[in-house]
């Protein structure tokens, strides 16, 4: 089976080894797609043979039904599960109809709704463990000790291997990573969102040695909607992808790719191909010139 390389799995031996592309789970089930367990198996199957072995999920996703159809594929084909790897993330209370007792959206990280959450995925996903537990939104009532004895107790049932955070500021990091041992900060990064390359993100993550997870990094396609940014882009788009002989996609990818903290893009795409061109982009490493030309004309002013 051809494989992707894989990053910082000998560089720190207290960060999990990760596939440098992840595949988004979010729009497999009733928020996209709406696949069946046989195109779950044949999406699974099509990430492992191009050396794709992480899946992203959340446990809200598809008003909490994703991560069960995922687990019909995976119990269809119960040897699969030592080939992937499984991120999934909690702390969202979404209102649906799957949880009435929520009246309002709010974000909890207690440890009675963490290991709560962890016993359902683990049941809806039909695993023994997750890799990857993600608090998916800052709860502005974390007790960061409530947090940290949740996942000793699920790490020591080994129903949980890493704790990560996703969206967090780089001083709500560093308040739970005081009390446990984070290995990811997921956060939305793309030349069309640039807040991570200022306010310190990327820059916590290299201090710590952990790679940081980029969710939306092709914010979603709607930069093609914006005329005057296109305007600006597109000459540059057309030069570099002339030169590596690559799709815009993939430049914006390797736009991503190509920081020095490791930044392992989460493709949002249900189709293999595509999650195929983003492995392919992830070996391209622009220069200087190259990048810098991209961000300015995605900023529309010259570099201070």
């Amino acid at each position: 089976m051809p494989s992707a390389p894989l990053i910082f799995d000998s560089m720190n031996p207290n960060i999990p080894t990760l596939s440098p592309v992840i595949a988004g789970c979010m729009r497999l089930g009733i928020w996209g797609a709406n696949y069946n367990t046989q195109q779950y198996l044949e999406f699974i199957e099509g990430c492992l043979d191009i050396g794709v072995t992480t899946f992203d999920h959340a446990d809200i996703y598809g008003d909490y039904t994703t991560e069960a159809d995922f687990g019909k594929a995976l119990k269809e084909k119960p040897a699969l599960r030592e080939q992937l790897q499984l991120i999934t993330k909690c702390s969202i209370q979404r209102v649906c109809p799957q949880r009435p007792a929520y009246q309002v959206k709010a974000y909890d990280s207690s440890a009675e709704h963490i290991i709560e959450s962890v016993n359902n995925s683990l049941r809806d996903l039909n695993t023994e463990y997750i890799d990857v537990l993600l608090l998916h939104r800052p709860d502005y009532l974390m007790h960061p000790e409530e947090v940290a004895t949740a996942f000793t107790q699920l790490h020591g049932q080994g129903k949980v291997q890493w704790l990560g955070v996703s969206n967090f500021s780089t001083s709500q990091f560093d308040l739970l990573n005081t009390y446990v041992p984070l290995v990811t900060n997921q956060i939305q990064v793309s030349l069309f969102h640039r807040n991570a390359f200022d306010d310190g993100t990327l820059d916590q993550c290299m201090t710590h040695g952990i790679p940081p997870m980029a969710w939306s990094p092709l914010h979603g396609g709607s930069w093609r909607e914006d005329a005057e940014l296109m305007h600006r882009l597109q000459p540059v788009l057309a030069d570099v992808c002339s030169e590596y002989g690559i799709t815009e996609t993939q430049a914006l990818l390797a736009f991503v790719n190509t920081h020095p903290a490791g930044i392992l893009a989460i493709t949002g795409t249900t189709k293999v191909n595509r999650v195929k061109e983003a492995v392919d982009a992830s070996n391209i490493t622009f220069t200087r010139q190259q990048w810098y030309a991209l961000w300015q004309a995605a900023t529309g002013h010259k570099i201070p």
